[in-house]
């Protein structure tokens, strides 16, 4: 329904704008296309009912949502051609195309928040060993658009659920719709059976592998003669990429800084007459390859603040890097530029002359990035970015291990729409400022 809202706002918009003739007849004309739209984004796989991931948004759409549109638009030219007003400006079809990528996409997101706040959210089961049973209670309570609710935990062997009749039970008490299974330690009979018994009681079953702390959204699924395999390749960035990231990281950070130019004036002075001291926060950082440079940022705390880290990492929530609730040495104006992330802004300048990039892994200071060690270094196998998968899931709510994860499962897992994604979903997290320090 909200495909076909989008679809048909479009075309009203478009033809309005371009001065249709018959403009009420040649709408209700175009509502018969919508049989065709319907056809073309279930062959897109866009109305699959049980959806790819747990973590699929409206952002993971988008590939699938402009190949349709843009098929659907050409098609939808010589149809509307038979229609009340005859021959169709080109600039109609334009028109509608710009506007139906921008409306489905916004359409399915207020449909999927809508769906979240009025259907509850899958009740999850969790069987497996307690600290990564925990940890997955806390990501799925950290982001309610995920939509699961984990309302039980078994940690004990998988022998005592895998038959129908205990499962059933368990599924009765708990009202259970998924089962994530998580590092049981079963043997191949006991899996097996669990599966069986799922499938008879039409629970969804979700397994998490062992070494998931190397496996990211790019994994890929092969088979064997009827061996399902799991295929982790190397990162390759071909050329091509690499140019277009770069040419990314140019024109958005230069068009960023030239739009937002009379705001970084303002918020300069709104420093300077807060506290004494440089409006700038220069300090080394460890980029791409171990190389170090100076990473700049608006100065959010008093001058010499850096004296005393050590003083404030002892009442630190995490031993590896500061983490406070409230941090003493921030200003009133810092407090505000945190919260917003305005404070981020001058690392732009850092994207311009090649020591970082828009999406990327987080740039650390030398005193933390000497605290990882082993298949950890790979992080810095890709220039650090302003923002990038810690940014976006939570921010300083992610502990410095988590932080180290998932920046190697970004770069083992690059791609270019995996820096498209996170730029799109940087902006909410900052809306909402989440995990702000």
């Amino acid at each position: 329904m909200a495909d076909g809202v989008a679809l048909m706002c479009s075309t009203a918009v478009a033809m309005a704008l371009t001065g249709v003739s018959s403009y009420g007849a040649e709408l209700a004309w175009t509502c018969l296309s919508l049989i065709g739209w319907y056809l073309l984004f279930t062959a897109y796989g866009l109305y699959e009912r049980q959806e790819k991931r747990i973590s699929h948004s409206t952002v993971d759409d988008i590939p699938q949502v402009f190949h349709a549109v843009i098929l659907g638009a050409l098609v939808l030219w010589p149809f509307l051609d038979f229609g009340p007003s005859g021959r169709v400006k080109v600039s109609t079809i334009y028109l509608f195309a710009m506007f139906a990528l921008i409306g489905v996409v916004l359409a399915r997101a207020i449909a999927r928040s809508y769906v979240r706040w009025v259907f509850p959210a899958e009740r999850v089961l969790i069987l497996g060993k307690a600290q990564l049973s925990q940890i997955l209670v806390r990501k799925m309570r950290a982001h309610p658009e995920y939509g699961l609710d984990p309302v039980a935990i078994v940690t004990g062997s998988l022998a005592e659920v895998c038959e129908f009749a205990d499962l059933e039970r368990l599924a009765a008490l708990h009202r259970i719709d998924r089962i994530m299974l998580a590092d049981t330690g079963a043997d191949t009979n006991e899996l097996l059976r669990l599966l069986s018994a799922s499938r008879h009681l039409l629970l969804n079953v979700s397994i998490v592998p062992t070494v998931f702390e190397a496996m990211g959204p790019a994994i890929q699924v092969g088979d064997l003669e009827g061996v399902t395999v799991l295929g982790l390749n190397p990162p390759v960035l071909p050329r091509t990429a690499r140019i277009v990231k770069r040419a990314i990281d140019i024109i958005g950070a230069g068009f960023i800084l030239l739009m937002s130019s009379p705001l970084l004036m303002l918020i300069a002075v709104a420093i300077k007459r807060d506290s004494p001291g440089p409006v700038l926060f220069v300090q080394r950082r460890v980029g791409r390859g171990d190389r170090a440079f100076r990473i700049y940022k608006f100065r959010t705390m008093h001058d010499r603040a850096e004296e005393h880290r050590e003083e404030v990492i002892a009442n630190s929530e995490d031993p590896h890097w500061v983490k406070l609730q409230s941090d003493p040495r921030v200003t009133r104006v810092g407090a505000l530029l945190r919260k917003t992330s305005l404070d981020e802004l001058p690392q732009l300048w850092n994207v311009l002359v090649g020591d970082m990039s828009l999406v990327g892994p987080r740039p650390l200071p030398e005193a933390e990035d000497r605290q990882i060690e082993g298949w950890g270094r790979g992080r810095l196998d890709l220039t650090p970015g302003i923002t990038g998968y810690w940014q976006v899931l939570g921010r300083t709510s992610i502990g410095f291990t988590e932080m180290v994860k998932l920046d190697y499962i970004y770069v083992t897992n690059w791609s270019l729409w995996t820096d498209i994604r996170l730029i799109l979903r940087t902006l909410p997290v900052v809306l909402r400022a989440r995990g702000v320090n």
